[in-house]
């Protein structure tokens, strides 16, 4: 089951605030930013504090400063798995959507993808350099950190088996390298537990151009049939009753 992520409020948006806790960060920093038109579901309130920081400096910075000023952050991707309370968010949200977190580079049978990379794109490049593997995520939404995040997947694959290494901010906010040997993932969960996910590295393998991208078309055409596709949706929302029955096929036999 994927997750569903309620965005959380601690206070009303723009109470207790006195000073500007992100002054040396205003370049980038705006303030009461609506959300809704970045989630999936279009509904929610508006951020106190939204940040698109340019680079990982710009982001330690960032956090660090959240850090000492007691602002809660929450970090917002593709917006596919994220309602947002009608109140908003009382804390900081972090939308890394800059060049610097949405690069791809191929290397031989390796794909080097930011964080903010959109799983479409990822797919799609992979695809047209004649990579196999990462097809399997085809038709799923949101952002590849999210997708590490979760183990994203679906019953033909999930993207935790094709992951050689991922680059993070710890909870000191420094940046480390998780190898292939530290990482776990397991259904839709990863043990990749820190603050934030910079960067991943993809091990596919070579093939024929238009055979992966044949496999990608037969796989969206049977999610088209099986799923809403062309309405807003955040994906499984309802827990299933037991491993043997899906809270889907109950909904569908209501």
């Amino acid at each position: 089951m994927r997750r569903f992520v309620i965005g959380n409020v601690r206070s009303p948006v723009g109470v207790g605030r006195l000073q500007h806790p992100f002054q040396e960060f205003r370049e980038f920093v705006a303030e009461d930013q609506p959300l809704a038109p970045l989630t999936w579901f279009r509904l929610g309130g508006p951020a106190a504090y939204f940040a698109k920081p340019r680079t990982v400096d710009d982001l330690r910075g960032l956090l660090r400063r959240a850090v000492e000023a007691e602002v809660p952050f929450k970090l917002l991707g593709g917006g596919t798995n994220v309602l947002v309370r009608d109140e908003g968010v009382a804390g900081l949200v972090v939308h890394m959507e800059s060049p610097f977190f949405s690069d791809v580079k191929i290397e031989g049978e390796r794909i080097l993808a930011g964080a903010a990379v959109p799983l479409t794109a990822l797919i799609s490049q992979a695809a047209r350099a004649g990579l196999a593997g990462l097809e399997v995520l085809t038709g799923i939404p949101g952002t590849v950190g999210g997708a590490l995040r979760g183990n994203a997947g679906s019953r033909q694959g999930a993207i935790g088996p094709f992951v050689g290494r991922a680059t993070v901010l710890d909870a000191s906010y420094e940046v480390q390298v998780r190898e292939r040997d530290d990482l776990s993932f397991v259904g839709r969960e990863s043990n990749l537990d820190e603050p934030v996910i910079l960067s991943a590295e993809f091990e596919l393998s070579a093939e024929d151009p238009e055979a992966v991208v044949r496999r990608m078309r037969r796989i969206w055409i049977v999610k088209k049939e099986n799923q809403p596709y062309g309405h807003q949706s955040a994906g499984c929302v309802f827990k299933n009753p037991s491993p043997d029955v899906s809270a889907g096929t109950l909904i569908d036999q209501a």
